[in-house]
C-alpha cells in the first residue's frame, strides 16, 4: 500500500474514532490469525473490564497497523517481534528470542511510548513449504536440500518480497534458485496455488491451519535465516493509564497460545469456515472459563 493510501486510511480511522469515551479500539492486520487474535483480545477486554470494545480488524499490512497505533486510531493490536525488529525498526536480524523482545520493547517505548506486553506463547515464523510428494520424491528436509536440488517457482505474500527478513535475504543465504520471478498473491491463496501446481514452493507461516490437514512438508530453516516471531499485544501507554486493569486482563492470556493451538484455531476458520468471533469465544471459555 502506498503512502497516500495509508494516510487516507488513517484519516478515516481517526475521524471514526475521534470521540470514544470509555471505549477501547482493538486493531489487527489483514490475515486469519491476526483477525482471530484481535477478536480474542477484544473479547477478553470486554469480559474483564466491562467496557465497550470497538473492532478495527483486517486493517492491512504491518505499516498501516503500526501507523494506526502510533496515531491513536487504535489502542492496541497483536504484532510479531521479528517483524517489529526488521520491518518497523529496520534493525539487523537477531536470533535470540529474548534479545529480540528486549530490543523491540526498549525501542518502541522510547520512540512511540508503546508497551509490548508479554508474548501470547507461540512463534509464527515463516515456513517454506512444498508438496508432500515433492519432498518424498526428492528426499527434501531442509531449505538447503531444496537449494541443491533445482530451481523453484515460488509463491509468496506481497510483504515477503519487500521485507528485510524476506525473499532477497532468503535467496542470498541459501543460494536458492528461482524459476522466473516469484508469484505474489494474498496469503489465503498460497496453499491452493501449491496444490494446483501453479507454484512448487511457498513462503507460508508456521501456524497456518492448512499445515495440519494437507499433505505438505515444512522445510527446516537449517541456516537459521528467519528471526524469532513471538506474538504479543502492543498497547498505547495512555490507554494503559486510562484503564489500569487492562494489563491484568492481557496477562491472563499470555503464554497460553502454543504453535499447535494456533494451527488448530486458524484451521477452524479457514478449513471449517467458522467465524473468528465464535472461535475466539470457544477458546476463551475453554481456557479462562465463562465471564
Amino acid at each position: 500500500m502506498d503512502r497516500k493510501k495509508i494516510v487516507a486510511c488513517l484519516t478515516a480511522l481517526l475521524l471514526a474514532g475521534c470521540s470514544r469515551p470509555n471505549r477501547i479500539v482493538v486493531g489487527s492486520k489483514n490475515f486469519t490469525e491476526q483477525i482471530l487474535l484481535g477478536e480474542i483480545l477484544a473479547q477478553q477486554i470486554e469480559r474483564r473490564l466491562g467496557v465497550t470494545v470497538e473492532r478495527k480488524l483486517n486493517l492491512g499490512g504491518t505499516l498501516l497497523a503500526h501507523e494506526a497505533l502510533i496515531s491513536g486510531a487504535i489502542d492496541l493490536y497483536p504484532e510479531y517481534t521479528g517483524t517489529a525488529l526488521t520491518a518497523v525498526l529496520k534493525q539487523p536480524v537477531l536470533r535470540d528470542p529474548d534479545a529480540v523482545l528486549a530490543n523491540v520493547r526498549s525501542a518502541y517505548a522510547e520512540k512511540w511510548r508503546l508497551k509490548w506486553t508479554d508474548p501470547l506463547g507461540f512463534n509464527d515464523t515463516f515456513a517454506m513449504v512444498v508438496r508432500g510428494e515433492t519432498a518424498r520424491e526428492n528426499k527434501l528436509a531442509t531449505i538447503s536440500d531444496a537449494a541443491r536440488l533445482r530451481s523453484w517457482k515460488m509463491g509468496a505474500g506481497y510483504e515477503f518480497k519487500q521485507r528485510p527478513d524476506g525473499l532477497d535475504g532468503l535467496l542470498q543465504t541459501y543460494s536458492l534458485r528461482m524459476d522466473g520471478a516469484s508469484v505474489t498473491m494474498d496469503l489465503g491463496l498460497l496453499y491452493s496455488a501449491l496444490q494446483s501446481r501453479q507454484v512448487d514452493l511457498i513462503a507460508a507461516n508456521s501456524t497456518d491451519g492448512m499445515l495440519s490437514v494437507l499433505d505438505v512438508v515444512v522445510l527446516q530453516d537449517d541456516k537459521h535465516y528467519f528471526p524469532p516471531y513471538q506474538c504479543a499485544p502492543i498497547v498505547r501507554n495512555e490507554t494503559l493509564t486510562r484503564y489500569p486493569r487492562l494489563s491484568e486482563a492481557l496477562a491472563e492470556i499470555a503464554g497460553r497460545l502454543t504453535d499447535a493451538t494456533m494451527r488448530q484455531l486458524n484451521h477452524a476458520i479457514d478449513g471449517e469456515h467458522r467465524s473468528p468471533s465464535q472461535v475466539a469465544t470457544d477458546w476463551l471459555h475453554a481456557n479462562l472459563g465463562r465471564p
